[in-house]
């Protein structure tokens, strides 16, 4: 995985603690700061508390899934910025607009491509860049 920006500060939810810490650590190696959550009501209660730029959030967790937990965020004058990115199995197009319409901007499907994830880490950044000189 390239470095995009160091420092973003991101949420990673997923119930698979193992695929929340392995992410997180290829993150932290990058130099960003990251909060981990095991289910979508302990990602919603980070992203409140933490305010993260980005949160990567698995759809199907115990608790709130990540499409309620998306929606939550952009209800939230804090998380109309933030960079969503559903990290999922499920890849069919259907899925991909369902993720769309609960306020994610990225769709990614499981196991997720370091790669696919630089780039929509990059692409959000220039388009912030761009949306701060406009």
């Amino acid at each position: 995985m390239e470095a995009v920006s160091p420092g973003f500060s991101i949420l990673v939810a997923d119930d698979s603690e193992d695929a929340a810490e392995s992410l997180a650590m290829l993150l932290e190696f990058e130099g960003h700061q990251v909060v981990i959550a095991l289910d979508g009501d302990a990602a919603l209660a980070s992203a409140e508390r933490v305010r993260p730029q980005i949160a990567i959030l698995d759809i199907g967790m115990p608790g709130a899934t990540g499409y309620e937990v998306a929606r939550r965020i952009r209800e939230a004058p804090w998380g109309r910025g933030m960079l969503l990115i559903a990290a999922t199995g499920w890849g069919q197009d259907e899925d991909r607009r369902r993720a769309l319409a609960a306020g994610f901007d990225r769709h990614l499907t499981k196991p997720m491509d370091a790669t696919a994830l630089a780039a929509s880490l990059g692409t959000w950044l220039a388009e912030a860049r761009a949306r701060g000189a406009s």
